[in-house]
């Protein structure tokens, strides 16, 4: 780890990967504010490579969750900017750290914005972060979410269409036998399918693929880290997920995006309205528990005809520059 010689300014999100892509305008408003600082993000190791596309990072600093954070310097941070949640925990996180100034949502020793005065104005998460900041004097973009293009990506003779079938929590799955069904009538159109996942996905994303007569080696999952999956979703067609973090990843990049939620409402992680994609959802069955096992109604809800019939409304859409 480089030594920061002008100070530090460190953002704790330790989180997951659609939680930092939310958070991208935010940490590149801190990036402006500060431009004689560098800027230390606490979050996973594994979300390196996603970290380095911002243009807002100087360093990851591989933090699993708030408990876990230790700073590495004699010198400590100059300003501490709690992006990972309303606190107590990750308040007092970076209390430990002796910054000398702090940024986060109102608690004892903390001055700013009520999480619930913000939340209450400001619906989506992207908004929220950036209003944080805002009542700090910062100012912030939701807009500014696009990431930079990951390196070497080469030109693709075909933009493959991402089948992912998995998510974190079973109430955000919509059912496997419908992506097969999905997955299956869009290679009959002609679509180059492939069906994504870590590698704790892999036998789900087989068992989709098997359903819908894809051979094997159009199943990725398992097969493509993150920095691999930036370039994958960059320079695809299209991708038709779940409320996970591929579906943070097509906004991202600016790729067109069929999203089917479920317990979450779209109207706070949701893709932007301006961008190539469509939302999902069956509202007025949403049960609401993100940890459920099983898929949400509002999940359930959501027909495979309902997303082929989304597959042209934003296939073939011109991407902005």
């Amino acid at each position: 780890m480089r030594r920061p010689e002008n100070g530090a300014v460190l953002a704790l999100r330790a989180l997951h990967l659609g939680d930092l892509l939310v958070a991208v305008p935010a940490l590149r408003a801190l990036r402006r504010a500060h431009p004689g600082h560098r800027v230390v993000l606490a979050a996973p190791r594994s979300l390196a490579p996603v970290a380095a596309l911002t243009g807002a990072v100087d360093e990851l600093l591989p933090t699993p969750s708030p408990a876990h954070l230790q700073w590495p310097w004699p010198r400590p941070p100059e300003v501490a900017v709690d992006l990972h949640g309303a606190g107590p925990e990750s308040h007092q996180a970076l209390d430990t750290l002796t910054p000398r100034r702090r940024i986060g949502f109102k608690a004892p020793g903390w001055d700013g914005p009520s999480w619930a005065a913000v939340a209450r104005r400001f619906v989506h998460e992207r908004e929220r972060w950036c209003a944080l900041l805002g009542a700090h004097g910062i100012l912030a973009d939701p807009a500014d979410l696009v990431l930079d293009l990951p390196p070497r990506l080469g030109r693709l003779s075909v933009r493959p269409v991402l089948v992912h079938p998995g998510a974190r929590h079973g109430s955000k799955r919509w059912p496997a036998e419908r992506f097969a069904a999905v997955a299956a009538a869009l290679e009959r159109d002609g679509h180059a399918v492939a069906v994504t996942g870590t590698a704790v996905e892999r036998p789900l994303a087989l068992a989709v693929a098997e359903a819908a007569g894809l051979p094997e080696r159009q199943v990725l999952a398992g097969r493509t880290g993150l920095r691999q999956l930036c370039g994958l979703v960059a320079g695809a067609g299209l991708v038709i997920s779940g409320d996970t973090g591929i579906a943070h990843l097509a906004s991202a990049f600016r790729t067109p995006s069929v999203v089917l939620f479920g317990p979450v409402d779209p109207a706070e992680w949701g893709p932007p309205a301006t961008g190539p994609h469509v939302v999902l959802t069956d509202a007025a069955a949403r049960r609401g528990d993100p940890l459920a096992e099983d898929p949400d109604p509002a999940l359930l809800g959501v027909q495979v005809d309902e997303v082929l019939a989304a597959v042209p409304q934003v296939c073939g859409v011109p991407r902005p520059a």
